[in-house]
This record gives C-alpha cells, structure tokens and sequence, in this order.
C-alpha cells in the first residue's frame, strides 16, 4: 500500500504522517525541505524532495500511489490565490485522470460549496471541480475553522483581544488540525469508500467569536475581550502589510463570503470530532503566550 502525503510537516499532515506509521504503512513524503521532518520520520519513510507548484515534480513523485492526501500549497499571502490554487492542482487532478493514483483525499474548507464568492476558498472549489472531472475515486474533507488559525495573531491575544471580520454572534464549526488529520488518515487507510464523497469536519461543536473569547478567556487565564471590525478595517491592515490586492481580497472574501454561510453538511456522529477548544488552547496557546 503506497499513500502519498504532502505538506507531512504542516498541523495536518504531520498528524496523518504519524498515524501511518503507526499503522505500519511506510508513507511517501512530498516535502520541499527534508530537513524539517524528524530523522526517525526519514528513515521509516520515502521522501521525494520537490516543489509542489512543479506540475513534473507531483505528477513523478504521485506515480503509482494507491492514495494522495493533497493539501493545496498556496498561502494566502500569493497575489493571485485562487488562480495559483487551481493551476497547482492541475498536476494531481491530471495524475488521477490519467489512472496515476487509484484516489485523492483533498483537505478543504467548509464554504467551497459555494464556488464562487468565498475568496480564496474559491480555489478549492477549482480543485474540487478537477478532482470530480478526474474520474477517480476521490474524497473531499470540508473542514471547520482551525483552531491554529488564532496563533496568527499572538500579540492581540497576548494584549488580551481577539480582532475578527466575521458576524461575532454566529456560530460556525472550529476544529482542532490535529483532529482534522485522524480523519483523514483514516480515509486514506480505509478501503470502503468509492466514487466522489464529501466529509465535513466540524470539530466539537459550533462556536461564536463570543464564544470564543469566553473560552480562551478560561484556557489562557486572562481575560480575552471581541474586537469586531469591518471589511475595509481588514483591507486596511492588509495593504499597509504590504499584501498584493489579490491577496488581501482572498483573505477579507473568505470571511465576508461566508458569513450566512449554512454547511452542505449538517453537523452529525461522522463530522463530529473530540479536541475542544479550551483544551487546545491550553496546550498550545498558553505556552506561547507565557
């Protein structure tokens, strides 16, 4: 059984990565710098050193493999992120058309269901399209909002505010990365499945910025106070980071496109998964905020 992963040392695939090996599957690794995977990861397993925007790279370094966990590379910071998300998944999509791989389990985003108007959710959507246009068995993981995805701004929490774009009362799915690579390990190691299927991943449950703050509040031990701003005061903050504009309208377009947003699917026993929050951010916030 050959599984492909990229990004092994990214929140989630570093969690597929291990729990492969512990089910005693020797991975493949597309990584760009070796260097970062730990030495007994290396040795246990095959490591293909590459670009994953290099379509020759990934469509050499997936051949053969039974299962590809891809996780589009793009940052958001790229000046033209639905673009670049969409040509850099031409190369796996083009692997599974041409029977390369028997399957692709793509790691997206709760809001790619909409197409079009989500920002840079958008280009997730383009993969999607590729990978159901391939004909292979794939499968889509529509993930929560990540917990990490607060450690971007350490020196608000660490002055006690939480700056979000979003409705501050509305609740949406926040899960754990860590939660979210189970998942998908298990996907890629179960044979059940066929055709195209899609599988939210919505963490424990819904939560509201509000929420939010309350929690952290707790889990930090100091008090975490909601600092609700608009769409132009992200733009704002954006351009004077020195962000292209396409850049800074994917970033502000994943918030403001998906703010009424309703999941395509509802939370049940299979989306649901066990890492909260507050437990979380006890164990990874905290530290860094000591």
């Amino acid at each position: 059984m050959t599984i492909a992963v990229t990004t092994p040392t990214g929140h989630v695939g570093s969690r597929v990565v291990r729990l492969l090996l512990q089910a005693g599957v020797r991975p493949r690794l597309l990584v760009r710098d070796p260097a970062r995977l730990d030495a007994a990861t290396r040795e246990r397993a095959d490591v293909r050193r590459g670009d994953l925007t290099d379509a020759a790279f990934v469509r050499e370094a997936v051949a053969g493999a039974r299962s590809v966990l891809w996780v589009d590379p793009t940052p958001h910071t790229c000046a033209e992120p639905v673009e670049t998300s969409r040509r850099t998944g031409t190369a796996v999509a083009d692997a599974a058309r041409a029977g390369d791989v028997g399957r692709v389990v793509l790691l997206s985003s709760v809001g790619a269901e909409k197409r079009h108007g989500a920002g840079h959710l958008d280009g997730l959507a383009r993969i999607e399209e590729q990978l159901d246009a391939s004909g292979a068995d794939v499968l889509h993981l529509r993930c929560g909002y990540f917990f990490s995805n607060l450690a971007l701004d350490l020196a608000g929490l660490a002055d006690g505010v939480l700056t979000t774009s979003a409705d501050p009362h509305r609740p949406l799915p926040w899960v754990a990365p860590g939660d979210i690579g189970e998942v998908a390990a298990a996907r890629l190691l179960a044979d059940g499945w066929r055709g195209r299927v899609v599988q939210a991943v919505h963490g424990p449950e819904d939560l509201s910025f509000t929420d939010v703050a309350t929690v952290l509040t707790g889990a930090l031990g100091r008090p975490v106070r909601l600092n609700a701003v608009g769409d132009d005061d992200v733009r704002a903050t954006l351009r004077a980071a020195g962000l292209p504009p396409g850049a800074v309208e994917g970033i502000v377009g994943m918030t403001a496109g998906t703010r009424d947003l309703v999941p395509e699917q509802p939370r049940d026993v299979v989306t649901t998964t066990p890492t909260t929050l507050a437990g979380w951010a006890y164990a990874h916030l905290r530290p860094l905020l000591a």
